[in-house]
């Protein structure tokens, strides 16, 4: 009997002994989860039988990804649970233990229908705990914004409870549609954890919400904060503030409801001043010169990445950087990329290791290659650069100026770079004119898409939740992305710097070589 299926390895094979599965770390397992969903029920997250959770059997004897899995029943009222009602998993799915059928009227025990969904994140993320939570504000933060694809707030303070996240970054949650069998979600979820390398939560739309961790702990600690911020947002949606800038000023009219709002605007009308356009900037050729990229943050990035790899080898976001880069690796092999070299299993000698990883960034840098895990790795290097002063953000002149205009007047104004959403926030929190984020209200990279096909920047007008995609202007010094966005319906200009490379002739595009002509 299979809960999703599988194929079976020593290494998980050697965890099916009838010690491991009858013993201690699979007895507090059970225990655990029975005492979470009974939890769980008092927050409203799993009524009405609804929702599930499952945890990693702790053996320190073993490897976390070799560990047995324990997981809560389908169609099981949860307040009522105890540790009897749980199924034990193999660490690839196989269910090794099932509970025994309970007299009429209880349902005959079936495991979880969430088992596909929580195996993609054991597998892919390797967690040590997975939370499926149907609590009303996880819903209702997909209602906000139908059209969006991302959960976005930043400036809250229970953000620094996310993984990875402080106070000022941008928490950015990818939202998948919602189908009518849960296992149907399997392949949209996968989808998302892959493109969202950063997120610790998917959000189902008109569900729920995926919420996983490395450890328990870490997982009901994050689903508790994802759980007040979604309620945040809607209490802020409701006063007509905006969750998703640093200012939380106004909402516009797109986002406003109506409903709720109307008696405190007069004749029930919003202002017709909130319906403002958002500005999406590049930032290579466009607000900084490419050279400080080429001359000065790549050289960076080449010149420091073995020291960084050394200093930083055992930490959790080391690890997930060489993750993705051996899943870069070996796509490029199999395509045949020219500097690719095979990176060594995790159990090498770490030098061997490192070596395989150097070679590697440093062909990828060469080619100037625009793929997550390279710019994942270098925003993590140049994070050190900057925080040691040892870099500073660069922008033209006319940059900051035209931000703080833009503020000013109402315009939303987001980046979209190649380079990491942290590249791009350490670059523009630390130029000569002080910290530019005050002025910007979100960051997209490539996880949304390549700069250069249009599919990825009709993702961004769906997340910026504007009526049209004409509200926003998008501004690039790439012709081929300028093409990109206007098939999206963008409006576009073309910027003209100092060692951008040449248009095509009869190009058609507006052009400036300031922003003080916008």
């Amino acid at each position: 009997m299979a809960c999703c299926g599988g194929g079976r390895g020593e290494g998980a094979a050697a965890t099916e002994s009838e010690a491991y599965l009858e013993g201690e770390a699979v007895r507090e397992a059970r225990e655990l989860v029975a005492e979470l969903c009974r939890h769980f029920y008092g927050q409203g997250w799993v009524t009405g039988t609804v929702g599930s959770i499952t945890v990693k059997a702790n053996d320190p004897a073993l490897p976390l990804a070799d560990q047995l899995i324990v997981m809560s029943p389908s169609g099981v009222q949860k307040e009522r649970m105890v540790a009897e009602d749980m199924y034990v998993l193999s660490a690839d799915g196989k269910v090794l233990s099932s509970p025994v059928s309970k007299p009429w009227p209880n349902k005959p025990p079936k495991c979880t229908d969430c088992a596909p969904l929580f195996m993609k994140a054991y597998l892919m993320r390797g967690a040590g705990a997975v939370i499926h939570s149907h609590g009303m504000e996880t819903c209702i933060a997909t209602m906000l914004d139908h059209g969006a694809k991302e959960f976005r707030m930043t400036h809250m303070e229970m953000i620094k409870g996310i993984k990875g996240h402080g106070y000022r970054d941008e928490l950015v949650v990818p939202i998948i549609e919602n189908t009518p069998y849960e296992y149907e979600l399997t392949d949209s979820l996968a989808e998302a954890i892959a493109a969202y390398p950063k997120a610790t939560a998917v959000l189902v739309r008109n569900h729920g919400i995926y919420v996983w961790g490395d450890s328990w702990i870490n997982a009901k600690t994050q689903a508790e904060c994802y759980h007040y911020l979604f309620d945040a947002a809607i209490k802020l949606y409701q006063l007509g503030i905006d969750w998703t800038t640093p200012e939380h000023g106004p909402i516009n009219s797109a986002k406003r409801p109506r409903s709720v709002l109307s008696s405190s605007i007069p004749n029930g009308c919003p202002d017709s001043k909130s319906s403002k356009h958002c500005v999406v900037l590049d930032i290579e050729g466009t607000t900084t010169p490419i050279s400080f990229v080429t001359d000065v943050m790549f050289p960076y990035a080449r010149d420091n990445v073995r020291k960084h790899l050394t200093s930083t080898y055992s930490s959790d976001e080391t690890k997930e950087d060489i993750k993705l880069l051996r899943i870069q690796v070996e796509e490029d092999l199999k395509n045949g990329i020219v500097g690719s070299v095979p990176i060594p299993p995790d159990d090498a000698d770490k030098e061997e290791v490192i070596n395989a990883l150097v070679a590697n960034v440093e062909s990828m840098i060469k080619a100037d290659r625009k793929i997550t895990s390279l710019k994942q790795l270098q925003g993590h290097i140049w994070r050190t650069g900057f925080e040691s002063k040892e870099l500073q953000g660069v922008v033209f002149d006319d940059v900051p100026e035209a931000l703080k205009h833009w503020h000013a007047s109402g315009m939303k104004v987001y980046i979209y770079s190649s380079g990491s959403r942290e590249a791009q926030r350490l670059l523009f929190g630390n130029t000569a004119y002080g910290d530019l984020r005050q002025y910007l209200c979100g960051f997209f990279d490539t996880t949304t898409g390549n700069k250069r096909e249009t599919r990825s920047y009709f993702e961004i007008s769906q997340s910026l939740g504007v009526d049209s995609p004409a509200q926003i202007l998008f501004i690039t010094d790439v012709f081929q992305e300028a093409v990109a966005a206007k098939s999206a319906g963008f409006e576009v200009i073309i910027s003209i710097r100092p060692g951008n490379a040449p248009l095509p002739e009869n190009h058609g595009f507006r052009t400036i070589k300031s922003f003080s002509e916008i």
